[in-house]
């Protein structure tokens, strides 16, 4: 197991991505049996973390561009904001558009709000964000995402598999939905505050 902490710029474009083509050269897409956890610091260009495998561990503290996770299929990617921000995560967008494009597994944590086209094609993957804006989980087929705040328009527009859990503190969300494909289903009766929790699964 090994631990570094890097600086990073919104110049330094698809992090992490050599790394885990090394390590793929090496044990294959899912034989590493070691441990990497990489922590960068600062404004992360475009596909930061993409492709990242089982062993690698990779956390942002700061920002991320658009195609965050791009084609992720093991490991973790976790993005945070810094802890002198300024800012409520939850309703500041921490990653741009496209993220987790075509991810087929890992797990994926971001403390703050995705932007559009959250988890489009997703096959696989874990994933929770505070939020997203429009198209989100579209064309997924697998994988599970959890949306801990308010969604854009067009929601699982071509979904036909995976799971999504949605937090609806505003109760408008089956307004934003594209319904050709799934079923919405109530977890819980909404309690006197209003806030409701939705379960989404493809017809």
């Amino acid at each position: 197991a090994v631990s570094v902490t890097v600086p990073i710029v919104n110049t330094d474009r698809s992090a992490g991505a050599m790394l885990a083509g090394q390590v793929a050269r090496a044990h294959g897409n899912r034989g590493f049996k070691g441990q990497i956890n990489v922590q960068f610091e600062g404004s992360a260009g475009q596909s930061f973390g993409a492709f990242t495998l089982p062993g690698l561990s990779i956390k942002l503290v700061g920002e991320g561009n658009d195609y965050v996770g791009k084609g992720m299929h093991g490991g973790e990617l976790m993005i945070v904001p810094n802890a002198d921000a300024g800012f409520t995560a939850a309703d500041s967008s921490i990653i741009g558009n496209a993220c987790l494009y075509g991810a087929t597994g890992g797990d994926f944590h971001a403390n703050g709000r995705a932007g559009e086209r959250f988890c489009v094609r997703n096959s696989g993957a874990f994933a929770v964000a505070e939020g997203a804006g429009d198209h989100c989980c579209e064309y997924m087929t697998g994988g599970v995402v959890v949306i801990l705040g308010e969604t854009g328009r067009n929601f699982g527009a071509g979904m036909s598999g995976g799971v999504a859990y949605v937090w609806d503190p505003a109760m408008d969300f089956s307004k934003k939905c594209n319904l050709e494909s799934f079923e919405i289903e109530t977890l819980i009766q909404p309690p006197r505050t209003g806030n409701r929790r939705y379960l989404i699964c493809p017809i």
